[in-house]
């Protein structure tokens, strides 16, 4: 019988020939990483388990969540998996001010490449399939074994396949892909399973489009979101990494539970209503209803805060001025895109159109801090949950959508269709 993408690499990382969905094995571990709030819960964990970590080079913290220190609290917590990276003499201790967010800095900085197994202990670790890795989020106990043996225990997924075809259209980008994708399935409908992305439609996504895409693949359930490896993938890692790949490809006979057809040309700029990412209405739909005013916009996280994002954001503000009811928190990724910002402008843009352009952190993503919102308030994002009170008070309200989307939202006031800024 066949194997998936991800079955390939888990057989591989097992030592074993093949395996089928539902098998449980043991599997050895590429890259083991935490950051400031669930890397300090782990510590008492491993110190149980091991006195030294089973590879210096593999294991990765990030303090990125609530950096910088927002309290008390999260600075003994960046404290302490500072001691321990020192202690452990880790090679990858991605301090707040020198990287960050997790999910931006590991690819970029080549710490994961395609064909490797990987853990993190946060569910968007998925984000590195786009590269053609099997990653997923575990939680702390599962971080603490992996840290002090190598390896960890895995269900094989079964999967689903999604066949891509087309190019899409204006103002269309991956993050719209995928909440088109969620609203099909639903947030529950690849619970478990791997997300296989294959077809001719890929090769118009950009790397920025499908780290979005596998990223968000946790919030349709799934155990890991995967892109088969492409001319684009190869440039990506041969031009951030020195480290070897294995890129897998499924097997013609492969088994999957499903098999969905998604023509890029088909779809709209899509937003998710609150308080489901699957909650999806394109933008014709938001334009029928009564204008949903709001609060905030931010623009930025592990979702869509990569220079690509930076510079579509900018494109719709340029010239204009944010609403003067808006607040808007701009939020690169990583050290480097924020550089490049300033290299190329866009700082300037976002600050003449009334924005807070922040340093890189997690911040407003989960309501840490740098724009948390109060009751009733309705906030534009595009991050990849809208769950209650995920950015504040349970009565605050969560629109996910693009960087174009944000922006153009963010001028008109109320959320708005980047193909008609300035039409109102």
């Amino acid at each position: 019988m066949g194997m998936t993408m991800t079955q390939k690499i888990l057989a591989a990382h097992a030592g074993l020939d093949s395996v089928t969905a539902g098998q449980l094995i043991e599997a050895k571990l590429d890259v083991v990483m935490a950051n400031d709030i669930t890397g300090p819960m782990a510590l008492p964990i491993f110190r149980q388990m091991a006195d030294k970590v089973f590879d210096k080079d593999k294991v990765v913290l990030v303090p990125d969540h609530f950096t910088p220190n927002k309290d008390i609290k999260s600075a003994i917590n960046s404290r302490s998996i500072q001691d321990f990276a020192k202690e452990q003499g880790l090679k990858w201790y991605l301090v707040q001010g020198k990287c960050g967010v997790e999910h931006a800095i590991l690819p970029e900085y080549g710490i994961v490449v395609a064909g490797e197994c990987i853990i993190g202990a946060d569910s968007h670790t998925c984000t590195y399939g786009a590269l053609g890795a099997f990653s997923t989020g575990v939680g702390t106990t599962d971080i603490a074994t992996g840290m002090a043996t190598g390896e960890l225990w895995f269900k094989v997924p079964s999967a689903i396949k999604f066949v891509l075809t087309g190019k899409p259209g204006p103002y269309v980008s991956g993050k719209d892909v995928i909440i088109h994708i969620i609203g099909k399935i639903g947030v529950d409908g690849a619970l478990y399973k791997s997300m296989e992305f294959v077809g001719d439609g890929i090769a118009n996504l950009t790397m920025d489009d499908r780290f979005t895409m596998a990223n968000m693949a946790i919030e349709a359930g799934a155990k890991n979101g995967i892109f088969i490896v492409d001319d684009q993938t190869r440039a990506y890692m041969d031009a951030h990494s020195d480290k070897q790949y294995t890129a897998y490809e499924p097997d013609e006979d492969a088994q999957y539970d499903q098999i969905v057809e998604i023509d890029l040309s088909e779809v709209r700029p899509t937003v998710a209503f609150p308080h489901l990412p699957g909650n999806a209405k394109t933008i014709d739909e938001v334009e029928a209803m009564e204008p949903i005013k709001i609060d905030q916009v931010v623009i930025g996280s592990c979702t869509n805060g990569r220079i690509s994002d930076m510079r579509k954001a900018a494109a719709i503000l340029k010239g204009h001025t944010v609403h003067p009811d808006v607040r808007v928190m701009v939020v690169p990724a990583t050290q480097e895109v924020y550089k490049e910002c300033i290299k190329e402008g866009l700082v300037d843009i976002f600050i003449d159109a009334g924005c807070a352009f922040n340093t890189p952190s997690c911040g407003p993503c989960m309501g840490g801090h740098m724009g948390v919102m109060a009751p009733g308030e309705k906030c534009v994002s595009t991050t990849n949950r809208n769950f209650v009170g995920r950015m504040g008070d349970v009565e605050s309200l969560i629109y996910l959508a693009s960087p174009e989307v944000a922006a153009a939202s963010a001028i008109a006031g109320y959320i708005a269709n980047p193909e008609k800024v300035g039409d109102k």
